[in-house]
């Protein structure tokens, strides 16, 4: 009875600490925590070594890290700067620039990582707006946002959707063909519902001042080239079928075969701590799925969650909320297999949770990516700013996102 206490103030105190992102007087961040709450249940007896190892998804750790080597290489090269600064100077109005934004950020979000491209496209768009004389917020909530909801589109947009993949099996093409057009719908409505949220900035399609001539050029050519035909044969090969981790693995190792480039500095790209905190997760959630009180939620929320998928896009975007889209993904999949369709679940867990990170400011990674490089621009993107367009953002995208899986189901 004290361990079945302990083990659940442990998780607990384990899931607290990953949705707030730290724990009070400790200098931990989510996959030091994940590490640490996985190595103590195993220490306390939840789970023996074996079982605890057995529920690490090797498979999925594999295309996450795949899709971290592809998108270094092509970030090295100098690709996502080339590409989007060009997209971006061609815009002609205030209007035109959002949408240029949300354009570029949703559409690679789809096929390199969402918080890749954040990281790349934020200070690109600050410098853009600020030798521009333009308010940069309003701009940068759409990097996010965009971001977020284009990233929904493909099984490798981003983690949880790449864990969602390896979990359900559903191939890409199937991902892709049910997720694309609620995704570029959603992409129409960041831009509707920024332009609508800051009518200053936006009135009448202000034109733009004059910002600075388009000279950026590819940091490294040959690695472009290379970097580009890898991504080419990858998404052909997962056009054609190909399992999504093989494909994936078979372009991160081609990129790092190479005379040209130190793989150390390609692997140094990597997040590292993602793979940790994935690893760290599994093992958590699996003992959590061993407790009384899990089953008997599941027990409380299957029915309802089971015969509407209303119910369980809201369950998915509160719980993605609580305690972050991942660790929600990884806590409702093993209520899917019991799912009259488990297919189209599995599609609506991946729309759920990932226009759930849209929500607020701190609601998913890419978000907080974002506000730290406005920060680093000397622009303050502030919570209340980012809540007035990331709240109708969220609930638009969700219900018709929703209501087109309950449509086509």
């Amino acid at each position: 009875m004290l361990r079945e206490i302990f083990v659940d103030t442990l998780i607990i105190v384990c899931l607290s600490g990953i949705a707030a992102g730290r724990l009070p007087f400790l200098r931990m961040n989510r996959a030091a925590l994940a590490f640490a709450g996985a190595a103590a249940l195993i220490l306390s007896g939840a789970l023996s070594p074996r079982e605890a190892f057995a529920a690490v998804d090797l498979g999925t750790l594999a295309l996450i890290l795949s899709m971290m080597v592809v998108a270094a290489n092509l970030r090295i090269s100098g690709f996502f700067a080339w590409a989007s600064e060009r997209i971006l100077l061609l815009a002609r109005s205030s209007r035109g620039l959002l949408a240029a934004v949300v354009a570029v950020s949703g559409v690679f979000s789809a096929l390199f990582l969402n918080d890749t491209l954040c990281l790349v496209l934020t200070p690109l768009v600050a410098e853009l707006c600020l030798s521009g004389r333009r308010d940069p917020v309003p701009y940068l909530i759409g990097v996010a946002t965009a971001a977020n909801v284009g990233s929904c589109a493909t099984i490798i947009g981003n983690p949880q959707n790449m864990l969602i993949g390896a979990s359900s099996g559903i191939p890409f093409g199937t991902f892709f063909l049910r997720l694309a057009l609620p995704s570029a719908a959603g992409l129409a409505v960041c831009w509707a519902v920024i332009v609508l949220a800051f009518p200053k900035e936006f009135r009448f399609g202000r034109p733009l001042s004059a910002g600075p001539a388009a000279t950026r050029s590819a940091e490294n050519p040959a690695l472009l080239r290379k970097s580009l035909v890898a991504a080419a044969l990858m998404v052909a090969g997962l056009a054609a079928g190909m399992p999504t981790t093989t494909a994936a693995l078979a372009a991160a190792a081609f990129l790092l075969v190479s005379r040209r480039t130190e793989s150390e500095r390609v692997l140094a790209e990597v997040d590292f701590s993602l793979l940790v905190f994935f690893a760290g997760l599994f093992i958590i959630t699996r003992a959590i799925e061993g407790t009384a009180l899990f089953r008997a939620a599941v027990g409380a929320v299957l029915p309802a969650a089971s015969r509407s998928p209303w119910a369980f896009s809201g369950a998915s975007l509160a719980l993605s909320n609580l305690v972050s889209n991942v660790p929600a993904v990884m806590l409702l999949r093993p209520m899917i297999p019991s799912f009259p369709d488990p297919g189209n679940a599995w599609l609506l867990l991946a729309l759920s949770s990932t226009f759930a990170g849209n929500l607020t400011l701190l609601g998913s990674v890419a978000n907080l990516i974002v506000a730290e490089g406005a920060k680093r621009s000397g622009i303050e993107l502030s919570f209340g700013s980012y809540l007035r367009a990331g709240l109708p953002i969220t609930v638009l995208t969700a219900a018709l996102g929703t209501a087109w899986l309950a449509a086509t189901s």
